[in-house]
């Protein structure tokens, strides 16, 4: 096994540390995304798992936790000032204020949670991309459960001040399954 610099032994650290105060309550699925899937990749047994890599994960994790716990506030708090989110038939949302403004909704009432698949650390080390799966989860106004899915993408940016901050989020909705699509209800 190779031995680890001081800034990958750092990072790494950052990411066990994630694991033991998010896993337990995620069921120690991959990297403890909330809602991840049993079946997602694991960072710790792929061998392409560079520092970078492991890095992304980790903000990806945080990222995660804090939409769980506090909903659109703790998604519009990752964002960089110049930040850009894409979603499905919506105009883009430009800016962390118009992000922070359209990202409304209380954690009680939608649980949005992804599992990323890859991550891909630039050469420079101070943007990389995510990207995976997302679910977000409702109830429609007879209390019926919604569940909305699909995949994302998120492009990281190392600040001035050396923190890590969203400046790209897209997501694209699943396509209908072949029945859906004409179905009378």
């Amino acid at each position: 096994m190779a031995k680890l610099s001081g800034k990958s032994r750092s990072i790494l650290g950052v990411v066990l540390l994630a694991l033991t105060v998010v896993a337990p309550r995620a069921g120690l699925s991959q990297l403890a995304f909330p809602g991840a899937e049993a079946a997602a990749p694991n960072p710790f047994t792929d061998p392409t798992a560079d520092a970078g890599k492991l890095l992304l994960f980790s903000l990806e994790a945080r990222f995660a936790q804090d939409v769980l716990e506090r909903g659109g506030t703790g998604f519009a708090a990752w964002f960089a000032d110049d930040g850009v989110a894409l979603g499905n038939a919506a105009a883009p949302l430009v800016g962390k204020v118009a992000i922070a403004k359209s990202a409304n909704w209380q954690a009680q009432a939608y649980q949005l949670t992804w599992t990323p698949t890859a991550a891909m650390m630039g050469p420079s080390g101070d943007m990389g991309y995510t990207w995976g799966h997302f679910e977000g989860r409702s109830k429609d106004a007879n209390g019926n459960p919604v569940l909305t899915s699909g995949r994302y993408m998120t492009i990281w940016r190392r600040q001035p001040d050396g923190q890590w901050k969203v400046v790209l989020d897209a997501g694209a909705n699943e396509p209908p399954s072949a029945g859906d699509c004409c179905r009378l209800k």
